[in-house]
């Protein structure tokens, strides 16, 4: 089963170069080092299967124990008895797979999912739940592992990279990464049956040992190819963020400027410089720091220079002051309470601040707020003025989360990274609760996955909770991240199987017009009996359909199916010469022996079929008596056509005049980007999950991933020049940053306004 990369005759050969590294590698030394590299890897996971099969056997042997009936613990035991048995042929096949993985790889051809079977994508579309709960397992594991061991990770993709001729690794491709672990174990597992129950115990005991293996793997094999001078002196480099450009407004009443919006916030393009994301942050918040000391407010103290009888409120007394206002909010029963969605009000921001400074007066009356920290408060308070006005933002989820302003403001005093810090917590919380809810909550009062209770508990915990102490923020971020994980795992799972459903029927659609454009082209213009429209539209169309899609356009099949078509229209003329009579009456008998197996082969009614055969039979007939048959009246002409035209689903720039703002409207929505979301009548919140360029639909999913239209393109740019949909994803920027740009784009507007006012005060009048 375990298959070793092995060197070959001439690869012996390029044996004996020097020590020094040179790049590119030689075939030889690459393989000496995925040899290497294949046996640390295999000694660690041997050692480490067999503990795992002790540790799952110890969890039978309780689940046993604990069986609720008979029949349920002699499964568990049939279950225990096999992996006992077949232990020894498990850990073979495991180091096997393991194994093949760098054999791949050294091939190029390794590339993991998650996904259960990713070379059959039928089967991938017709997967079960126990498939899928597998697949959500196995993604849950390589998660974790990955996000574990981040550093160490990257620093093996770079390496195997030089490996594999400089060519990209990622953890798809990379063979000793967390997936190729995971992908080894199921594949092994298959050999004991197993129902969901057990399986899933596997998976989670497998969980932690992933853990232990992936350390020693890491380290090792980092440690074998630094030694060998594969990038000795890498250091890491964590993903770093865009510079981002302008935001660009989303409540624009053009919407052609607003698709552009969209498709431009998209992401930065490939080739252009990244900058550190903490240093952008740095820099942004310095700018809005530097606009604000140019707008001082009167009455504000700065540090330096206070007045006789002023006063200066510390930074504790503030937290304290704001601490009495959220601990008066949970006493006052926290969150307004009230049935649906929409009934809670958003907290008005200013009376907060109006609060804060009763309470700080409270304790003197010549109390000033230091500059510095009336910045702070007027920054919190911008970032949820923007926040409520966010056209991302379904209304119930702003109200929820305007209740954060009091303990955020509260962070910002008690952290002084919070604003420069793009990982921190409170920050990356915040950012997660607002996507869920665009993701997961519409305006129309509905939510999936209960992510607004989810929300509204988070909100409600920290307001009940939280003191002084970051540690409740991040144990709230981990566990709302744990609980969003597998919903977008299934979600991403669903979406994926929609999409193959839908280009498979469009696929078919393609077929279809393809068709229908073939006999329009053959029929146009010529005045045709009812028999044979009714054949070259309905049953022969289908036969047509069949062909092409089973066998292809360069298929014998298709181009005898098309040029019967040919035939039949041209027997049924009649002919004035003796050589195209002969030539006539021969190809009778043809066409019809053919059209009577086209009909068999797609089971066309015999009955039904034996009458359209006998009616083009007579009508080459009347043809060689030199008579022409009567053409199909034009109202029966035109039903015929209209059904086969919607049976294909004929575009409607066959039917239906555009006007010009239509047209350009439909390309502008052809640059969009698959994941854009749409806003509709109502309320209701469906994003593009995929689109057909050569029919022109797009594929639309609701929040759960669930498949809900195929819309045409002219019918989506109606919706939109109609005001009945808007796009509420004009970016894929965390809800924090755009805030922090948007509040730096109005600074500078009002900067700029108020150094035009003065100017033009100052100017000399005439």
């Amino acid at each position: 089963m375990s298959r070793l990369i092995r060197d070959s005759e001439e690869n012996k050969q390029e044996q004996g170069q020097s020590s020094g590294l040179q790049l590119p590698l030689s075939n030889s030394a690459v393989l000496t080092h995925l040899k290497a590299c294949q046996s640390l890897a295999a000694e660690h996971s041997r050692q480490a299967f067999r503990q795992y099969i002790k540790v799952l056997d110890d969890a039978l042997t309780l689940e046993i124990s604990q069986a609720k009936s008979n029949q349920e613990s002699m499964e568990l035991q049939d279950v225990q008895r096999q992996l006992r048995q077949g232990k020894a042929e498990l850990e073979r096949y495991f180091c096997g797979y393991l194994s093949e993985g760098f054999v791949k790889f050294k091939k190029k051809e390794l590339n993991t999912s998650v996904n259960a079977d990713t070379s059959n994508p039928e089967e991938l579309s017709l997967i079960g739940n126990d498939e899928l709960e597998e697949a959500i397992a196995i993604s849950s594991i390589t998660q974790r592992a990955d996000e574990y061991f981040a550093e160490p990770l990257w620093a093996l993709n770079q390496r195997f990279s030089v490996l594999n001729g400089g060519q990209r690794v990622t953890e798809s491709n990379n063979p000793t990464s967390p997936i190729q672990f995971c992908e080894s174990l199921r594949k092994a597992l298959k050999l004991v049956p197993m129902n969901t129950k057990v399986k899933n115990l596997a998976y989670k005991l497998y969980d932690d040992q992933l853990i232990n293996i992936m350390q020693g793997i890491s380290e090792e094999v980092n440690r074998y190819l630094k030694q060998n001078e594969i990038l000795p002196n890498l250091k890491y480099a964590a993903p770093s963020g865009s510079v981002p450009a302008s935001t660009v407004g989303t409540q624009t009443q053009d919407v052609l400027n607003q698709l552009a919006a969209a498709q431009a916030s998209q992401g930065q393009p490939e080739g252009e410089e990244t900058q550190d994301p903490n240093e952008y942050q740095g820099n942004l918040v310095q700018a809005i720091r530097n606009l604000q000391n140019q707008m001082l407010v009167p009455g504000v103290a700065q540090q330096a220079g206070l007045p006789p009888n002023g006063v200066l409120v510390s930074g504790d007394s503030l937290v304290g002051a704001l601490q009495n206002l959220q601990s008066q909010a949970v006493q006052g029963g926290g969150l307004p309470s009230g049935e649906g969605n929409q009934q809670i009000i958003p907290l008005d921001i200013s009376q907060v601040i109006s609060r804060l400074k009763e309470e700080i007066s409270s304790e003197n009356q010549d109390a000033e707020v230091e500059q510095h920290d009336m910045q702070t408060i007027d920054l919190v308070g911008m970032v949820f003025e923007y926040m409520l006005n966010d056209a991302n933002l379904p209304d119930s989820i702003k109200a929820l989360l305007s209740y954060l302003h009091t303990p955020f403001l509260k962070i910002a005093f008690i952290d002084p990274g919070f604003f420069e810090q793009a990982d921190h917590p409170a920050r990356v919380l915040l950012n997660s609760l607002a996507e869920a809810g665009s993701k997961w909550v519409g305006n129309d009062g509905t939510s999936q996955y209960d992510i607004y209770n989810k929300i509204k508990d988070i909100v409600n915990r920290i307001l009940k909770d939280f003191e002084s102490d970051i540690k409740i923020i991040t144990e709230l971020l981990l566990e709302f991240k744990s609980y969003t994980k597998n919903i977008i795992r299934r979600q991403e799972l669903m979406e994926k199987r929609a999409t193959e459903k839908a280009q498979g029927e469009e696929k078919l659609r393609e077929v279809k017009l393809r068709v229908n454009d073939e006999i329009r082209a053959r029929t146009e213009k010529k005045e045709l009996p009812s028999a044979v429209l009714l054949f070259l539209l309905q049953p022969w169309s289908d036969y047509l359909s069949f062909a092409l899609l089973r066998y292809g356009e360069k298929s014998d099949k298709w181009i005898k199916a098309v040029a019967l078509v040919d035939d039949v229209l041209w027997c049924i003329e009649p002919k004035t010469h003796e050589q195209d009579r002969s030539r006539q009456m021969e190809l009778h008998s043809e066409v019809v022996s053919a059209i009577s197996n086209g009909f068999e082969t797609i089971g066309y009614d015999q009955e039904k079929g034996k009458k359209l055969i006998d009616a083009l039979s007579s009508l080459i007939k009347l043809a060689l008596q030199s008579k022409k048959a009567e053409p199909a009246p034009a109202p029966m002409r035109n039903k015929l056509e209209r059904i086969a035209a919607e049976k294909a689903g004929t575009k409607e720039t066959s039917e239906t005049r555009w006007t010009p703002e239509e047209e350009q409207m439909v390309e502008s929505l052809k640059m969009i980007e698959f994941g854009t979301w749409f806003e509709f009548e109502g309320g209701r919140r469906l994003k593009v999950a995929w689109y057909n360029a050569r029919t022109s639909h797009y594929m639309l999913v609701d929040q759960m991933g669930k498949r809900v239209d195929m819309m045409s393109g002219l019918m989506m740019a109606r919706q939109m020049i109609s005001g009945k949909a808007k796009i509420i994803s004009g970016s894929s920027k965390p809800f924090f940053e755009r805030a922090l740009e948007n509040i730096l784009e109005k600074l500078n507007e009002k900067a700029d306004s108020a150094s035009d006012e003065a100017k033009g005060k100052a100017a000399p009048k005439d």
